[in-house]
């Protein structure tokens, strides 16, 4: 086991996500996603060590929006469609965020690698 230099935050959507995922194309016959649907696959991230409740909040408030985006974008990559207005307010209003001040890496053989988030990656881990 390592223990990582980094917190985690770990990021959920919450109901009102979820409406607008299931509007983006409504289709017949087919039930609209639950949020059991999609309660396994949270995204996490990983921050800086986050020491007091004070910092943590004021960083997610510095990258809510990359947060955001990113979320939005693994549902939708046609910006058009995403909410009109990005800010704050949605941010609360579509995730669930939690913390984690540990991140611990329990695999021993297989080192960390670094990729640059781009969409293919995305799309790649959507057809596993």
């Amino acid at each position: 086991m390592k223990l990582l230099n980094r917190s985690a935050l770990s990021v959920k959507p919450t109901q009102a996500f979820l409406d607008w995922v299931n509007s983006l194309e409504p289709t017949v016959g087919e039930e609209d996603l639950t949020l059991d649907d999609v309660d396994r696959e949270s995204t996490v991230y990983l921050i800086p060590e986050m020491d007091t409740p004070e910092a943590l909040e004021a960083f997610i408030q510095e990258r809510f929006m990359d947060i955001l985006e990113c979320e939005l974008r693994a549902w939708e990559e046609d910006e058009r469609q995403w909410p009109e207005a990005l800010n704050w307010a949605l941010f609360q209003r579509f995730l669930r965020i939690e913390h984690s001040y540990l991140a611990v890496d329990l695999d021993d053989e297989t080192p960390l690698e670094i990729a640059e988030l781009d969409d293919s990656l995305l799309l790649e881990t959507d057809l596993d």
